[in-house]
């Protein structure tokens, strides 16, 4: 009897164990490919435009992946480390894309080893090497795409800090490759921006900067506001600088070009400083001329609203200016600057400027009945308020704008990107290939300035032996091409934004070193404080004293001085119990954060196992 239960113990334990084996291949038989991202901002899954570019490839994408991994694999430095964990993040990125792809993007991970070929072929190709140590080793971390055409695309370097447009930057290069002929770029313009004669001076004038970027980095069209019937079908994005008193026909062109699908880069101006308005015979009548733009109609269709007789003042923001030749710089509420803390980190046009500067700037607001989402780009504070723009035209100086200033309290909307399904602003117009409402959702960036396009707010152009020399001193430019980049790619590449990092910080921990610095920078203040008092008294004493004894401590300046050095040790002590007691803090939360991730389950499962035990046993006597 028990030869036999041993047998047939023996016997299921054989079975089970066959028969796990074949779970396990049929597990991977049949959800080959299945993933399950739990993780708290679905880092590893890829969005649904990077999908749909993924699945429109038509032909093979190769992509080079270069990372210095023995280079880096016994290195002690922190920020080795780091780039170690993020090379990981990239390559199970890229695996994941190939995996989606269908076969049509394929992976090759190397690593360029000093003085290598794989180490030639990155330098060639355009890879940059950072530099690590005194020795001149360079790590490479950076990718090279390549399409069946020999068309190239790179990423010189993965920086950590752009983690949150890592699947952007990819998803960009490859479908950069997939679709490489140059994008075309209608320009419709009601300021002199090109090249060209100027009346005023009767001779050439030069474009601006950013006409110069354009026309470098696209194949540019010209759009010719006053005979503009239409928009050819090869442009992808229309960008509409001051459009003033753009014709009906014009509009029109605008609005179903829109609703085909085309991308609008919209710039408007209630008082626009370079706008040759008036005759030039007369100063005086150019002077008072109307100097804004507006699109009424099409802004009511989209569920917009622009006043183009409203200035934006915003005293939080405003810029020093000099009101006359050599005299003081004063701030002007009209002139704006924003730097990197109040442009959006998570928008891939702002996330890396630095600096954008505005002047006499306007406004958007979505209407009551708008179905679209307005999301705000460049944003005033809530010290800002509203004013007409006849107000800020003739003032020199800018300090009666000060007078009776009133903030509103309300952020307004300089730039921002307007989404939605728009329909026609134009529902009486019938004819062949007239469109009432677009098919899918559109998006139109919309910007009330266009100054902010002018070079005296953000380039200073130099004559250097014939060359013309560009010094940004502000990112008004990149602003303006990051925007057009954006619109060429597809409405799936658009769709992409920014994303949340792998960085997990340790948010309890951040929030005792804070309180801990909290405490000890007090503690120092009331040092510095102290030793300041002793110090002013020290000096009275000495003043009190006579020439020959000025050399000599007496009995008040040394009990003085005793005090001090005393209070001073007590302090330093208090200051050593601050930082000590911080690190007690840290050890208690990560002892009680082991108990829980290692001991606890361990303890629960094995009273749970002696719980069932104890009612099997209970079971079987009753």
């Amino acid at each position: 009897m028990t030869l036999n239960r041993k047998a047939l113990s023996g016997s299921a334990l054989a079975l089970l164990a066959i028969l796990f084996v074949v779970l396990v291949l049929l597990s991977n038989l049949l959800f080959r490919g299945i993933r399950l991202d739990l993780t708290e901002n679905r880092l590893y899954t890829l969005s649904e435009g990077t999908n749909s570019i993924l699945g429109k490839l038509d032909e093979p994408i190769h992509l080079s992946l270069y990372f210095s991994d023995k280079a880096t694999s016994d290195s002690s430095r922190a920020d080795v480390r780091s780039l170690r964990l993020y090379f990981d993040r990239i390559r199970e990125l890229l695996e994941e894309m190939a995996g989606r792809a269908k076969g049509n993007v394929q992976l090759e991970v190397i690593d360029p080893l000093p003085y290598s070929e794989a180490e030639d072929r990155a330098a060639a190709a355009g890879i940059q090497g950072v530099p690590l140590g005194p020795s001149g080793e360079k790590i490479f971390l950076g990718l090279v795409g390549t399409n069946a055409t020999e068309g190239q695309a790179i990423i010189p370097f993965f920086e950590p800090g752009k983690e949150s447009f890592l699947e952007y930057d990819v998803a960009k290069l490859i479908h950069d490759l997939a679709t490489p002929k140059k994008p075309v770029v209608g320009f419709l313009s009601g300021l002199p921006m090109a090249a060209g004669f100027d009346p005023a001076t009767s001779q050439m004038r030069e474009p601006w900067a950013v006409y110069q970027q354009l026309t470098q980095l696209f194949d540019v069209r010209t759009l010719e506001g006053s005979s503009l019937k239409s928009i050819e079908q090869d442009i992808t994005v229309a960008v509409v600088v001051h459009p003033k008193q753009l014709g009906e026909d014009a509009q029109y062109a605008v609005d179903q070009f829109l609703l085909r699908g085309g991308h609008l880069l919209i710039f408007v101006d209630p008082n626009a400083e370079l706008d040759p308005a008036g005759d030039m015979g007369h100063p005086q009548a150019a002077m008072f001329a109307d100097k804004s733009s507006n699109l009424p109609a099409l802004f009511k269709a989209w569920g917009v609203e622009f006043a183009p007789d409203k200035v934006v003042l915003d005293r939080a923001h405003a810029l020093q200016v000099g009101t006359s030749p050599g005299g003081p710089l004063v701030r002007h509420p009209g002139i704006l600057g924003f730097n990197r803390t109040d442009l959006p980190r998570g928008d891939v046009l702002t996330a890396n400027l630095d600096t954008i500067n505005l002047a006499t700037a306007g406004y958007f607001q979505l209407s009551k009945d708008s179905t679209a989402t307005l999301t705000p780009l460049i944003q005033s504070s809530a010290q800002a308020m509203t004013v007409p723009s006849e107000k800020i035209r003739f003032l020199p100086d800018p300090s009666p704008l000060y007078q009776g200033y009133a903030a509103t309290g309300e952020r307004y909307t300089i730039a921002g990107r307007l989404e939605g399904k728009f329909k026609t602003a134009f529902p009486g117009r019938k004819g062949e290939g007239h469109l009432s409402e677009a098919k899918e959702n559109g998006q139109i960036l919309l910007v009330a300035d266009t100054d902010v396009l002018t070079d005296r707010l953000w380039v200073r152009i130099q004559n250097f032996f014939g060359q013309k020399i560009m010094n940004a001193f502000a990112n008004n430019g990149d602003l303006f091409i990051n925007a057009v980049d954006n619109l060429t790619g597809s409405s799936d590449l658009i769709s992409i934004r920014g994303r949340a990092t792998s960085q997990r910080p340790f948010t309890t921990v951040e929030e005792l070193k804070r309180a801990a610095d909290d405490r000890f920078r007090i503690k120092e203040q009331e040092l510095q404080q102290e030793l300041s008092e002793t110090e002013r008294k020290l000096t009275e004493l000495q003043s009190a004293k006579s020439q020959d004894q000025a050399q000599v401590l007496s009995t008040e300046q040394k009990s003085e001085l005793e005090k001090f050095l005393k209070r001073k040790l007590e302090i330093r002590k208090e200051l050593r119990e601050v930082r000590r007691q911080l690190d007690a803090d840290i050890e208690a939360l990560g002892s009680r954060l082991k108990f829980l991730n290692i001991a606890l389950v361990p303890i629960l499962l094995t009273l749970g196992a002696l719980g069932f035990v104890w009612w099997k046993t209970k079971r079987r006597t009753a």
